[in-house]
């Protein structure tokens, strides 16, 4: 996590991607479309030490570090990254109020860290992250 330290009681949020650049990346732009008041936490959980996958220990360590109470709101790319936070959850590995958010990676990320940053509930942040699918581009 970057920047100025984050509101305390917001929704945490956590960017998983079988890519670490893609993780970090994804969370900066979402930072940087938020800012202008308080921030939500978000942390990227990308790759694994040998590369490229899924670290549930990654996983579990960005939720940690963003969980402020409020809950947290994990966002993934695909294939195992869905498996592994649908098993930590399972496993309880996760904090309270965890959830994994069906939305697409950048415009639900985008989505998500802004209602968080606006102190929405974890309902809330999920259903703005999931109506990112509806955002028509052409």
């Amino acid at each position: 996590m970057t920047g100025p330290d984050p509101s305390p009681g917001l929704v945490g949020i956590v960017l998983v991607s079988h890519s670490a650049p893609v993780a970090e990346s994804v969370a900066e732009l979402a930072r940087g479309l938020a800012a202008g008041g308080p921030l939500a936490p978000v942390a990227a959980a990308g790759g694994t030490a040998g590369g490229l996958g899924t670290s549930a220990e990654r996983i579990v360590a960005a939720a940690r570090e963003v969980d402020r109470g409020a809950g947290v709101a994990l966002l993934v790319d695909l294939g195992s990254s869905v498996l592994t936070v649908k098993a930590l959850l399972l496993e309880d590995e996760l904090p309270p109020d965890s959830r994994l958010v069906d939305a697409p990676f950048v415009e639900g990320a985008v989505a998500a860290v802004v209602a968080a940053s606006s102190g929405l509930p974890l309902s809330a942040v999920a259903s703005a992250a999931t109506e990112a699918y509806a955002y028509r581009k052409a």
